[in-house]
């Protein structure tokens, strides 16, 4: 294991005032959002949207690495430059999605465990030769009835460690995401609950797996109510309940936490941030690691036209900054409206 690298890359990856831009959505994933604005999903039409967003003015202020689908660390740009590429030339660090997905638990009705262990080693290390820093594993782990099992949790967890492990014999910095889901009509208690379960189990996994904490990229989902919720925590409550889990179950070893956004809307999610970067001490960087959240307005505003592409890279470039400031505890309403304003 190189120690220093795995520091270096995760270094870069927390740059204050910087985030994560979760661009790894899965083919199907990225249909369907395609779908909702009437455009074809081709190889071409997926590498040209990716390209937009890479090149939008800004980006580099704003963004510390992107997370690629397998598809798109292999992509080239229309003037032949490899996306990869692109994205370091930016400043940013390429990284890659690489679990299979979440499939059916057996024996545990409503819950998921994340699969793609098999071979693993083998792709891990032509994800580095490709120019992959970083990797990402999403662990699913949902709320309902009698939901979540300890069952769910462990293997979830589990499988969270033997993948971080596999990372940095790589030479690659793991992303762990245990993502507590938001659907549902649980309480800010319930959520709290069930994060710190899942953080305590995932870090002592860790442990049993001698992964290198300091190496390492949490990316949790916040302590926030269920979606259908009878009555939803305001902002102050859901900063003051996440930062609290989270310094509970967290080590201060860990490089630093990049928050999913998790259904939430574009502007509650950069207001969280905000609201935990600006009101507490922390041991360590917080930042955003957002797909739909960066993304949706540009989608938006893109429509599959080509004649929209400043209008769309206008909006994403809006959206990355605002939560840049939020990263840094300096986003407001005010910078809010400034900022469409001037989009």
């Amino acid at each position: 294991m190189d120690k220093a690298r795995l520091e270096e890359i995760a270094a870069q990856m927390m740059t204050p005032g910087k985030g994560i831009l979760a661009a790894d959505e899965s083919t199907g994933t990225i249909k369907k959002r395609f779908d909702q604005i009437n455009t074809e999903s081709t190889e071409d039409s997926r590498r040209d949207y990716r390209e937009m967003l890479f090149r939008a003015d800004g980006f580099d202020e704003a963004i510390s690495g992107v997370i690629l689908f397998d598809e798109t660390i292999r992509q080239n740009a229309a003037d032949g430059t490899a996306l990869r590429d692109l994205i370091a030339s930016k400043g940013a660090v390429p990284g890659i999605k690489v679990d299979a997905g979440a499939k059916d638990l057996p024996g545990c009705p409503g819950e998921q465990v994340t699969e793609g262990l098999d071979g693993l080693r083998d792709r891990l290390a032509e994800y580095r030769e490709l120019g992959a820093g970083f990797a990402k594993w999403r662990a699913v782990i949902n709320i309902a009835d009698g939901i979540p099992s300890y069952s769910c949790i462990r293997a979830n967890t589990h499988a969270l460690a033997r993948y971080a492990a596999l990372c940095q014999e790589a030479g690659i910095v793991p992303i762990v995401e245990p993502e507590v889901i938001m659907d549902g009509s649980h309480s800010i208690d319930v959520c709290d609950d069930v994060t710190g379960w899942a953080l305590s189990e995932l870090y002592q996994e860790l442990y049993n797996q001698r992964v290198y904490l300091e190496g390492t990229v949490l990316k949790p989902n916040m302590v926030i109510s269920g979606t259908d919720a009878p009555t939803r925590a305001g902002v102050e409550e859901v900063a003051a309940r996440t930062v609290a889990t989270l310094k509970r179950h967290v080590p201060s070893a860990v490089a630093g936490i990049a928050f999913l956004s998790g259904g939430q809307s574009d502007e509650e999610a950069t207001a969280h941030l905000n609201a935990m970067n600006a009101g507490y001490d922390l041991p360590w960087g917080l930042t955003f690691s957002y797909g739909r959240a960066l993304q949706q307005a540009a989608l938006k505003a893109w429509q599959g036209q080509t004649e929209n592409v400043a209008a769309a890279q206008a909006a994403f470039a809006h959206r990355a900054r605002m939560n840049g400031l939020a990263a840094a505890g300096e986003w407001s309403e005010a910078t809010e409206q400034a900022g469409q304003a001037a989009a």
